[in-house]
Formats: structure tokens, sequence, C-alpha cells
């Protein structure tokens, strides 16, 4: 398993990690992802540990706590072993401060997480979204004091607009606040907007990517195929518009493209998709899932190679699509603003 820094931070990172979304199985959205029991976690972190995938990805928010407890509960007695990322910001309660990066709610949740995962630090806390109430230099001085008080050890954001991280990392430099080191954010062969804007400030500011979904929620399987049904098992029957929206024309034009370049390799389609996105810039680890020993399996094949320059090129014209504005403008303008890919 290759290891990339995170960021510009000195902090090494497995170029895959396993998101545990599919742990504990309550409520709609969670139970249509999984619900892998303790006995079944141990399993599968047995796998990643022996492939040296030893990032595992959760949130506050993942069947209401349920996942955080599976995991704390499966990597018991082994927490030298591993890293743990997890997230909180979005409601977990009724409380009416039960939500949000206010220091109120990030100090308990922060405790609330790691009495779940059975730890007495995280390695990476990330705000799972922007709270636009609270003053940044709030949420920032509270991270602060927790990364002082050795409860994180680093900070990062996920689902940010690039004016949200960018002010963010002022307010940081100016203060002397830790600087969030990881955007954890939604990036596919199928979902690109992430290279307008947020690839740039990662590259320009040293904000490593830690990506979700790298299989469009589900539609990068390699089981959609144009004028076929949606297969009985796919999460999609239950939670398709809970995810980002995608045409189908374009969905299916960039699986023609990866079963041809799957002909080439002998590789599968969402190994295809994975090792794509190892070689975008800024990418410092996937978050992969799995339901099953299988599934996890087949997801670790994704590295150990790399895909040629032209089934890169291959990929990129089948999912390229014409930017929003100020974007597409900057097109024109490569010689003095030159696109990061």
């Amino acid at each position: 398993m290759e290891y990339r820094q995170l960021g510009a931070s000195g902090f090494k990172v497995p170029v895959l990690s396993f998101g545990t979304g599919t742990f504990g199985g309550k409520g709609e959205l969670f139970s249509a992802w999984g619900n892998t029991d303790v006995a079944e976690a141990k399993r599968l972190i047995d796998i990643c540990l022996d492939a040296g995938l030893t990032m595992f990805d959760s949130a506050d928010i993942y069947s209401d706590g349920a996942a955080e407890s599976v995991l704390g509960q499966a990597i018991k007695g082994r927490r030298d072993r591993v890293l743990i990322s997890t997230k909180s910001t979005f409601r977990a309660g009724e409380d009416p401060n039960a939500v949000g990066s206010s220091r109120y709610h990030l100090l308990n949740a922060v405790d609330g997480s790691l009495k779940r995962l059975g730890t007495d630090y995280i390695d990476l806390f990330q705000l799972h979204g922007f709270d636009a109430m609270t003053p940044v230099e709030e949420t920032l001085s509270t991270l602060d004091d927790l990364v002082r008080a050795g409860k994180i050890r680093y900070v990062g954001v996920s689902n940010f607009s690039g004016w949200h991280l960018m002010k963010s990392l002022a307010a940081a430099d100016r203060h002397g606040y830790p600087r969030y080191v990881a955007n954890q954010t939604y990036y596919s062969l199928i979902g690109r907007d992430y290279e307008w804007e947020l690839m740039p400030l990662g590259l320009d500011q040293g904000v490593g990517a830690v990506v979700w979904s790298p299989l469009g929620w589900g539609r990068l399987t390699g089981k959609l195929r144009r004028g076929a049904p949606l297969p009985a098992q796919s999460r999609l029957h239950a939670t398709a518009d809970k995810g980002p929206p995608v045409a189908d024309e374009y969905l299916y034009r960039v699986v023609d493209a990866l079963d041809e370049v799957a002909a080439e390799t002998g590789k599968t389609v969402p190994q295809i998709a994975l090792n794509w996105l190892l070689q975008r810039p800024t990418v410092s680890s996937v978050v992969i899932g799995a339901r099953n020993e299988e599934q996890l399996r087949q997801n670790l094949g994704a590295v150990g190679w790399s895909l040629t320059k032209e089934q890169v090129a291959k990929l990129d014209a089948a999912s390229d699509l014409a930017p929003a504005y100020p974007y597409w403008h900057q097109r024109g303008f490569a010689e003095r603003n030159p696109p990061p890919v």
C-alpha cells in the first residue's frame, strides 16, 4: 500500500482508506448502504490491515453514532495499528445546539466520538459541512484547543466551497490556529466539479483531497449498463435522490469508456475508476466502502498498478463536461492560468 502526505502536513496516510458508512445499518439511508456488525467489521478490518490499509473513516451521524461504536469495538486492542478519521457538524440530536461548528457543539461532538470509538484521540477530525452561523474564528479556536488537549491531531473539512475553505485558512494563518490539511470531497469520473476550484485551491494551499463516493454514489460498480434495469441489490433504489445527480447518457458514455479500458487492462470497472482518481493532483486518499469481503478485496485491487497516459486520456475525454462560469472562461487563458490537470 502506497502512503502519501496529507496535504502540506507531515502526516502520511494510505492511498486507500476504508469508509464505515456500512457499519451499524440504522435509518433509511445507512441501512441501504449496509448493516455490518462488529464480527463482520473485525473481519473486514483484518483484510484491510493485511493489505496495508490502516485508515478508517466515520462520522457521528453515520447510523446515528452506531458506525463509530462498531468501529471502536472492532479495533479494540489494536488502536496503535490504525488511523481514525471522523467528522461532525450535521444535526446529531434534538438540542438546539446539537448542530453546527460552534464551540458548544464541537466540544460535545468530539467527546461523544471519542467515547463511541473507545479511544482518547482522533487522528483526523473533519468538519462535515460549513456552518455559516458560527464565526470561523470560534470554530478554529475550538479546534486549536482540542489539538492542544491531544484529543485530535489533524484537522480538515468536508463539503466546503472554495471561499469557505479559503476564508478559514486565512483566519487560521492570521491567528496561528491549526490549518486544514484535508478536504474530504466528492470526486469521481462522473463528478469532476472538484477540479474547477477546490483542486487549484488544494494545490495552492497544501490541502489534500480525501475522496468520498469515488464510484459516483454506486453508479460505477460495473453493474449499470445502457438499456438494462437497475440491479436488484443496488443502493440507488433507496438513495438515488440523496446523492449527486448524473444524467443517464453522460453516465453511459463514461461506462462505455471504462469498459474499453477494462478490456485492455483485465481490471474491473471499479478498479479502473479508483485508479484514475489516484493519478489526480492533490488526492491523498480515496475512501472505499464494502458491504462484504468480496467487494473489499476487489476495491483493494485498485492499487499496485497504473493506467497508461492513453487510457487516462480516454477516460478524461469521456467524462469531460463544460464547467460553470468563470471556469469555462478561464480555460481560454491557459497561458497564464493553467488548469491543474
